[in-house]
């Protein structure tokens, strides 16, 4: 259930701290007072898109933060589907910044939209007025159906299904149309690929060449440096190998007097060795440097072959004409192997309709399963309404393909009066007709889908009296299994509350700001008073709302 909320910036509320009691709650207010800021407030819980204009003047942010009480219900494995932290009382909080951006949390984890609204919708249901208007729509209607069948599980396995079916059905269009385009230009791909295939490329071949030929086009120069170094290494009489060799001779007749230059022979015949293998190796490398006319035309003719293929093909390197070579390839097997591929991805197609089609009969025969008992059961809640003639039919007809929600179309036909034949919600019913309609309907699907909470704002638009009071019995009804919170203008219904708070705007010379405040029993009588009379009700009034209450306790 909701057990706090706490609202901090967000338009005339500066600071709001305010604990919720179980059961059945009644919020009244006057009109202007901030009823509708306080459930503005919330619906950026829901996840709702925000509007900066809403931020308290001056301030950089606002925040909306509830908690939730689970301790009664069993919905860790929803945390767990999405990772997060589960424990009997739930954070949940989102912060709207001036800049427009918002961050959201749950538990003091950070989550997306999509996230908060997966676990807030299994929270909390704020029925509002503009889902009155929902009623008319078929999808809402399906939704209704699928709740009172309890169908979570079979819709979740018809989705993936569908999703498949679709990618497949999809797949094999795309390869008709592939094929189609491929077949006409195959000359060209087998031209295209048997030049590039003809060529023989090798990953690493162009680097190589480049690097020979600048070696053999160079080759005198390095011929010529190389042999200058080995005389500078080798000459007999002033070569550094010679002269190294003399030094060393030398060391070790100093030797004989100054020990410590031992030392240095060690050093000395380090370097000797060094450059005795340098040269060694530099005459290797002069051995194989040789200027060969034939290599350097078969090396010219295979680059100019390399830059030819790269130019024809846009690109700058022997991998991208791989690449391009790998998607001729590619599109030649799809025209040679195009009926072992259509006929896989049919094969696979068939199976997935058979499966698609074996869940969605199940998902119509559970629908169709429980279309009586939402008859039977909304039109027994509207004759307790005053509405004893009220007649609500659940029409299926069958759809000619496969859609997200299924093979049906479902509608709910709808007559008020005697004789008259049921038809679309949207065509007959006034506006007093579809908040009882609507309240039914909420009564019957809060029962199968076990929320936590359920608020109605002013779900009584459009009746008074003993309906009036009728409605209160049923929210009333309804808070036995679940938090109920009702915003309403009609004494009647708050009257049957079992907490009753009031929301008020307060005007200082600075400011004004909204307030809410849980009543105590005395406040209630004046409140119930005014709701039935006005400012500064009569003693009759007084008791009058005190008799109200005392008869609904």
């Amino acid at each position: 259930m909701l057990k706090n909320i706490k609202i901090k910036n967000y338009a005339l509320i500066e600071n709001l701290n305010i604990d919720f009691t179980d059961g059945f709650i009644v919020l009244t207010g006057e009109t202007g007072a901030g009823k509708s800021i306080l459930m503005g407030a919330l619906s950026l819980i829901l996840g709702n898109r925000i509007d900066t204009k809403t931020i308290l003047s001056g301030e950089k942010k606002c925040i909306v933060e509830v908690t939730f009480d689970l301790t009664k219900y069993n919905l860790k494995h929803i945390f767990d589907e999405l990772e997060l932290d589960y424990d009997n009382e739930c954070f949940v909080r989102r912060e709207i910044l001036a800049s427009g951006k918002s961050r959201a949390f749950i538990n003091d984890t950070p989550v997306n939209l999509q996230q908060l609204k997966n676990v807030i919708s299994r929270l909390i249901d704020i029925h509002s007025q503009h889902q009155n208007l929902m009623l008319n729509s078929t999808d809402f209607q399906l939704k209704i159906v699928d709740i009172v069948a309890n169908n979570e599980k079979t819709n979740h396995e018809y989705k993936l299904l569908f999703d498949d079916y679709k990618k497949t059905k999809n797949r094999i269009v795309s390869l008709r149309h592939k094929f189609e385009t491929e077949t006409a230009e195959k000359d060209y791909i087998t031209f295209q690929y048997s030049q590039l295939n003809e060529a023989q490329l090798t990953e690493n071949e162009q680097d190589d060449l480049e690097k020979e030929l600048n070696i053999i086009n160079n080759s005198q120069e390095i011929s010529c440096n190389i042999s200058s170094i080995l005389n500078l290494y080798e000459s007999e009489e002033f070569g550094v190998l010679y002269m190294l060799k003399k030094s060393i001779q030398n060391i070790e007749k100093i030797g004989e007097y100054i020990p410590h230059t031992h030392g240095y022979l060690e050093r000395l015949n380090s370097s000797l060795i060094d450059i005795h293998d340098i040269a060694s190796e530099l005459q290797n490398v002069l051995s194989n440097i040789e200027f060969s006319p034939l290599r350097k035309t078969e090396i010219e003719e295979r680059l100019d072959t390399i830059y030819s293929l790269q130019q024809k093909h846009r690109v700058a390197s022997i991998s991208e004409l791989l690449e391009i070579k790998d998607s001729f390839e590619q599109r030649l097997s799809l025209i040679t192997n195009f009926d072992e591929e259509l006929s896989k991805a049919e094969d696979e197609f068939n199976q997935i309709e058979q499966k698609l089609n074996i869940v969605s009969n199940t998902l119509s025969e559970r629908r169709m399963g429980v279309a009586q008992q939402i008859s039977q059961q909304i039109e027994l809640m509207l004759n307790e309404l005053g509405m004893p003639n009220a007649k609500l039919e659940v029409q299926f007809s069958p759809l000619s393909s496969f859609t997200e929600k299924g093979a049906d179309k479902v509608e709910f036909f709808f007559s008020a009066n005697k004789n008259r034949t049921p038809q679309s919600i949207s065509l007959i019913a006034s506006g007093g007709e579809i908040s009882r309609l609507m309240l039914a309907i909420k009564s019957l699907t809060a029962t199968s889908n076990l929320l936590p909470t359920i608020i109605f704002d002013e779900i009584d638009t459009g009746i008074s009296g003993e309906v009036a009071k009728k409605m209160g019995e049923i929210m009333q009804k309804m808070a036995m299994n679940m938090q109920v919170i009702s915003i309403t203008h009609l004494p009647q219904i708050a009257s049957k509350g079992k907490s009753h708070y009031k929301v008020f705007k307060q005007d200082t010379e600075e400011k004004t700001e909204t307030k809410i405040i849980r009543l105590t029993e005395q406040q209630r009588i004046v409140e119930l008073a005014e709701m039935m009379s006005g400012k500064n009700p009569s003693l009759s009034a007084l008791n009058n709302a005190k008799d109200m209450l005392q008869l609904t306790q």
